[in-house]
């Protein structure tokens, strides 16, 4: 009876702070009893229940079951609440104290040591994690030599026909600090650098903070992607970002903060004015029902000196972008989304300003649909003058930011969008189409197919040596799974486009083999 009252004391310590005048759910433990406190907190977690009868009948001796019960619950809690480190010390010795008991009610020890152990190191010590990606690349450096391009560099290489690069290696690590704060961070980048470091703190009303360099992607969380094509979001800031759940769904707002970094123009100058400026916005998320969610989310960029001239006609001031998204459940498998966006810049140079708006339909059909293969097909329509943060659809077009062809604000990393008029100002216009297959055959053999293409919505003027008219590209590959964690791809590309410009007749076509081997441990 004393290990029992002890088990009762102990449990009330594992417990967190408990109101300590709550109220007695127990008829027989009168409030001057040493364990009135420990039985009220217990109630109050749902750790201890009484009898029918409102009893605790503390006095009498434990049953196999009610001391099973106890500490399966007790385990339970400390699952839920991710107890600090303390707590689980307290456990650990708990399951010391009742050695013989658990033995006889046939509870392994040695399995309750072990699961104490897995919650312990998720509390007490660094959790390393990562990836790494190598990627081969053999492609054809075919354009119109009209161009009279120096560079040597491809829709799909930096350095000509040959790439051998390491195009990604991250390792996360993860401390928990105590019950409330985990620090997180990210080592990455060519100069393995962190690209991202932050805390991760639980505030009152299940609010979230996160405090650092973090990153944050709202298109993902409504599914209106597939690969690399996040619009806005999909980026790392530092600032503060808040998250509060409620019913039917989530709200989020954050405030961020772009230093200046050197000018490229004057290496001089410490600090550039033009690239500083805060990044706010605000989400809403609703979950109606399984079958119906919605979204309204906006994002706000302002500068310290809105004159900077980072497009050709018309430097870019302050801008903003709302958008509302929404998807359509038909059945677990099959959804239709899509989402439409308001825009709006100032030319920094005159103070002009343009609104331009976008929208994007989606179907996303899932393999269990079809039982071969799943279905992405996604169309866009974007106004002049619509601009994007991130460069999409740019999944297998990499390279580097130079000027080809002798053409300005020409970016290889952007070629797709830059072209289509996505990334840039200087066309009417124009639409995307994207279609994904994807062909799971079982856990090792994948195989995909995938087509991309812009069209632009008026002619180019003579003179801008490198625009075209369209952009598309042809993808097909397979992938192969050596261990749960290793997986090879190979696949081939065809990039394409074309132009009525005087300066390129016969636009680009050129293709790729990529051998890609991925590692994720």
């Amino acid at each position: 009876m004393k290990k029992f009252a002890a088990l009762v004391a102990v449990l009330a310590l594992i417990c967190f702070a408990a109101p300590a005048f709550a109220a007695n759910p127990f008829m027989d433990v009168p409030m001057n009893h040493w364990a009135y406190d420990a039985v009220s907190q217990l109630a109050s977690r749902g750790v201890v229940s009484g009898y029918p009868d409102g009893a605790f009948k503390g006095e009498w001796k434990a049953t196999r079951y009610e001391m099973a019960s106890v500490v399966a619950r007790a385990l339970a809690y400390v699952d839920m609440n991710k107890a600090s480190k303390q707590d689980l010390e307290l456990l650990k010795k708990l399951v010391v104290e009742f050695k013989d008991e658990l033995d006889a009610l046939g509870v392994k020890v040695d399995e309750l040591d072990s699961r104490v152990a897995l919650l312990e190191e998720g509390v007490g010590g660094w959790k390393f994690w990562g990836e790494f990606r190598f990627d081969a690349k053999w492609a054809d450096r075919n354009f119109d030599e009209d161009c009279d391009c120096d560079d040597t560099s491809t829709p799909y290489t930096d350095t000509g026909e040959t790439d051998f690069t390491v195009s990604r290696y991250r390792i996360w690590m993860s401390k928990k600090v105590d019950d409330k704060v985990t620090f997180i961070a990210r080592l990455g980048g060519a100069d393995a650098t962190f690209e991202r470091y932050y805390l991760d703190v639980k505030l009152p009303w299940d609010a979230t903070m996160w405090v650092g360099k973090w990153n944050f992607d709202w298109e993902a969380e409504s599914g209106l992607y597939a690969d690399n094509d996040a619009w806005f979001t999909d980026q790392t800031l530092q600032g503060f970002y808040f998250n509060k759940p409620f019913n039917m769904g989530d709200f989020s707002i954050f405030l961020a903060h772009r230093e200046g970094t050197a000018c490229c123009d004057d290496c001089d100058n410490p600090y550039d004015p033009k690239t500083e400026g805060y990044v706010y916005g605000a989400r809403v998320d609703f979950h109606f029902n399984e079958q119906f969610r919605m979204a309204v989310q906006g994002i706000v960029q302002t500068y310290a000196d809105a004159t900077w001239s980072n497009w050709i006609d018309g430097s870019m001031g302050d801008w903003t972008t709302i958008w509302v998204d929404a998807g359509v459940k038909f059945t677990p498998d099959i959804e239709l989304k899509g989402a439409y966006f308001w825009q709006q810049w100032e030319c920094g140079s005159d103070g002009e300003e343009f609104d331009p708006n976008a929208w994007k339909v989606i179907l996303d059909v899932k393999q269990e649909a079809f039982g071969f293969t799943s279905l992405w097909i996604e169309y866009a329509s974007f106004d002049h003058r619509f601009k994007t943060v991130n460069a999409p659809y740019d999944e297998f077009v990499m390279g580097r930011d130079c000027d080809v062809c002798n053409s300005p604000n020409r970016s290889i990393s952007h070629t797709l969008t830059n072209q289509g008029g996505l990334g840039g100002n200087y066309y009417d216009g124009g639409t995307a189409l994207l279609v994904r297959l994807n062909q799971r055959w079982n856990d090792k053999w994948e195989t995909f197919q995938r087509y991309v293409k812009f069209d632009l919505g008026a002619p180019i003027p003579n003179g801008w040596v490198g625009k075209f008219d369209y952009v598309q590209e042809w993808n097909i590959g397979v992938r192969y799974w050596y261990t749960p964690s290793l997986m090879f791809e190979l696949s081939y590309s065809d990039f394409d486009k074309e132009s009525n410009n005087l300066d390129c007749d016969n636009g680009w076509d050129t293709n790729m083999i990529r051998l890609r081997t991925y590692v994720s441990f």
